[in-house]
C-alpha cells in the first residue's frame, strides 16, 4: 500500500480545511433541504462555479444547483430533480444526481461540461421507498439541452439496475461517476449487498452509447478490507486523472476509534487502467477533531484544481448542537472545504481567489 509520506501523492492531499462550512440545508420546513444537503459535484459552466447536490427533507433526496464566482460563496440557484409523489414513475420520490459528464477527465483541467448528440448528460440514483436512502436504489441517465442547466429530462425506466447484479450489489446502487476513455464509457458505481451489517463496494461498467451497459469481469473493481480502516465500506467513487495516473477520490468507513465510534472518511486509490487499484494506506481526508463539523465523517469527494489549488469539497457530518440551520435525526450534515494550501495564501499571492 501506499504511504501517505510517498511523494508522489502530495499533490492530492488537502491538509486546510475552511472553517465554515460552504454550503448548508435551509432548515425550512417542507424545503428539499429542511433536514440536511449532501454529495457535491463541483463545475464550471456559463463563467462560474457550479455545484450540484442534494438536499434531504426526510421523505427522500431531491436535487438542486447552487452557483459561485470564488468557490467559497454559494448562492442557491433552483432544484432540477423533483419529488412526483402523484406519478407511478420508477423515481418519483425523486433522486440524487451525482455527476455531469465532464469534457475532460484530468485533474488540472478546469472541469466542463461535455456535450453528446448536443446534450448534457447527468447520472443519478432514486430509492423506491419513503425514508432515508430507503429501498434498493436504481441508476437512470437524464439529459437537458437548455444552457442553465434547469430542466431535465428523466427516463421512463433506469439503465443500470442492481436487479441484473451479482451479490454483492443485490442491496442497491448509490453514487456513480461517469468518464470517457478510449472511445468507451465508463461508469464507477457504488452498491452494498443485502446483509443486515451490509458491505458496500465500488463497481465499474462500460457502454457505447450510455444506456446499455456491460459489467467489467473483475467487479468489485475497488474492494473493501477488512484488515483496515475501510473494513466495511469503499463507496462514492469520483475519478480524475492525472498524467498517467487515474485517481479515484473515495470513501472508507468501518473501524471503530478510540473515541467509540465508526467515521467515513476519505481515501484514495491510484490505477494505471482503471481495474487494478492501490489504495493509500490511510485516509488522506480524516475526520475532524472533537467539536468540529466533521467530527462524525467526512465523506463523498468532489475535486476541482484552480490556479494552482486542489479544493476538495465533501459531505461533513457531526451531532446537531443548537444553533445549526438543519437537524436530520441529531446530525447536522452538510458541504466543507478542504484545500491543498492555506487559501490566505492564495489571496496574498493573488489578490483574490
Amino acid at each position: 500500500m501506499i504511504e501517505l509520506t510517498d511523494k508522489k501523492i502530495q499533490k492530492y492531499l488537502t491538509p486546510c480545511r475552511f472553517p465554515q462550512p460552504v454550503l448548508h440545508g435551509s432548515g425550512r420546513t417542507g424545503a428539499f433541504d429542511e433536514k440536511a444537503v449532501d454529495i457535491p459535484f463541483v463545475f464550471w459552466h456559463g463563467g462560474k462555479f457550479h455545484m450540484l447536490y442534494t438536499g434531504f427533507d426526510g421523505k427522500g433526496y431531491q436535487s438542486a444547483l447552487a452557483v459561485s464566482d470564488d468557490l467559497l460563496h454559494w448562492k442557491h440557484k433552483g432544484i432540477i430533480l423533483k419529488r412526483n409523489m402523484e406519478s407511478d414513475r420508477w423515481d418519483r420520490l425523486g433522486g440524487a444526481a451525482t455527476w455531469i459528464l465532464k469534457e475532460s477527465n484530468h485533474l488540472e483541467a478546469l472541469p466542463t461540461l461535455k456535450k453528446v448528440n448536443g446534450k448534457y448528460w447527468l447520472v443519478y440514483h432514486s430509492y423506491p421507498d419513503t425514508g432515508y436512502e430507503s429501498g434498493p436504489a436504481e441508476i437512470g441517465m437524464a439529459w437537458t439541452e437548455d444552457e442553465e442547466l434547469l430542466d431535465w429530462h428523466f427516463p421512463d425506466k433506469p439503465c443500470f439496475s442492481w436487479r441484473d447484479g451479482e451479490g454483492w450489489e443485490s442491496g442497491g446502487l448509490y453514487k456513480a461517476c461517469i468518464i470517457e476513455h478510449e472511445g468507451k464509457w465508463l461508469l464507477f458505481y457504488n452498491a452494498k449487498d443485502r446483509k443486515a451489517r451490509w458491505t458496500e463496494q465500488t463497481g465499474m461498467a462500460v457502454s457505447d452509447d450510455l444506456q446499455h451497459w456491460t459489467r467489467c469481469r473483475e467487479n468489485p473493481v475497488l474492494r473493501v478490507d477488512r484488515s483496515s480502516w475501510d473494513e466495511r465500506f469503499v463507496s462514492d467513487p469520483c475519478i480524475v486523472r492525472d498524467g498517467n495516473i487515474w485517481l479515484n477520490f473515495y470513501f472508507g468507513y468501518g473501524k471503530m476509534y478510540e473515541d467509540g465510534h465508526t467515521h467515513a472518511q476519505e481515501g484514495l486509490a491510484l490505477s494505471s487502467d482503471l481495474v487494478h487499484w492501490e489504495k493509500v494506506r490511510e485516509p488522506v481526508l480524516a475526520y475532524g477533531s472533537p467539536g468540529s463539523y466533521d467530527c462524525g465523517h467526512a465523506h463523498k469527494a468532489s475535486v476541482v484544481y484552480y490556479r494552482g489549488v486542489l479544493y476538495h469539497f465533501y459531505c461533513a457530518a457531526c451531532p446537531w448542537q443548537e444553533g445549526y440551520p438543519t437537524n436530520a435525526n441529531g446530525e447536522y450534515r452538510t458541504i466543507c472545504l478542504a484545500t491543498s494550501m492555506p487559501l490566505d495564501e492564495v489571496r496574498t499571492e493573488e489578490g483574490n481567489l
